[in-house]
């Protein structure tokens, strides 16, 4: 069986309703999240690219339910 790809941010916010900034604050420090970076020079912003396996976004799904 081959597992499915993992979410980008902007799936998981269009799945949550949320936004994108939200998701990634949600998501960044979870374990199992895959955080690909390059460190940029001179002063300028760091590019992430994150992309959230399904088996974490269920389980971050299952800890925020209520119930």
């Amino acid at each position: 069986m081959r597992e499915q790809a993992p979410y980008t941010v902007a799936e998981v916010a269009k799945l949550m309703g949320f936004s994108p900034q939200f998701i990634t604050r949600l998501f960044e420090n979870e374990k199992g999240v895959l955080i690909y970076q390059v460190p940029r020079l001179r002063k300028r912003a760091t590019y992430r690219n994150i992309r959230i396996p399904r088996h974490v976004y269920e389980r971050v799904i299952r800890r925020l339910s209520v119930g």
